[in-house]
């Protein structure tokens, strides 16, 4: 399916509130971001909902949309969510992985490794979790881990960008030897332990 106008807007917008170029409380100007993308107001409402929905802006009467707060408290819930959402997720994968899902999370845990930058990092390290816990095919379940993400990787930005090196994902590495073993018990441990690290 190709990107529309509004995708388009939103995906720029989106990266750009997790990676901390458009700080909380900023005001998010229908006009602004119209003339930005050359687009209509449209599109732009369209994806301004977007961002709501996904919790990453707040509209207020008479002020207009703002990007939302970063409450510091969130992340314990989020991680908590997360590991519930992950490790369900994971289990079911494994009763439908094939040898085609283990290569590409093998392709996307070494693209995650290569990454020499937090931004490219953060997107390729969603990207390694999104390809191991497709396989499930349950949509909403992936959909509500997909806002997770989003959540956390704000969290990761505003904590971690000062202090972010190249490293290689020892656990990314145990979770696809788990898959190549059918262990689905082992690769839900490591998957566990993996977003508990995460503060």
């Amino acid at each position: 399916m190709s990107e529309t106008i509004a995708d388009t807007i939103y995906q720029s917008l989106s990266e750009r509130i997790i990676t901390g170029g458009l700080p909380a409380g900023e005001r998010l100007r229908q006009d602004h971001i119209a003339r930005e993308f050359e687009a209509s107001h449209v599109p732009v409402r369209e994806a301004l909902l977007r961002l709501e929905a996904h919790g990453l802006a707040k509209s207020e009467p008479r002020r207009g949309t703002r990007v939302s707060a970063l409450d510091p408290s969130e992340i314990r819930e989020v991680i908590a969510m997360r590991v519930a959402l992950e490790v369900l997720a994971l289990t079911h994968a494994f009763a439908r992985l094939t040898p085609e899902d283990i290569e590409a999370a093998e392709s996307a845990r070494l693209a995650c490794d290569a990454a020499e930058d937090m931004a490219s990092w953060e997107r390729l390290n969603r990207a390694f979790h999104k390809v191991i816990l497709t396989p499930c095919a349950m949509p909403r379940l992936l959909a509500s881990i997909d806002d997770l993400h989003i959540a956390a990787a704000r969290h990761l930005f505003a904590n971690w960008q000062h202090r972010w090196t190249r490293r290689v994902d020892s656990d990314h590495a145990a979770i696809v030897q788990a898959m190549v073993r059918r262990d689905a018990a082992g690769a839900c441990e490591i998957l566990r332990r993996h977003l508990r690290r995460v503060r």
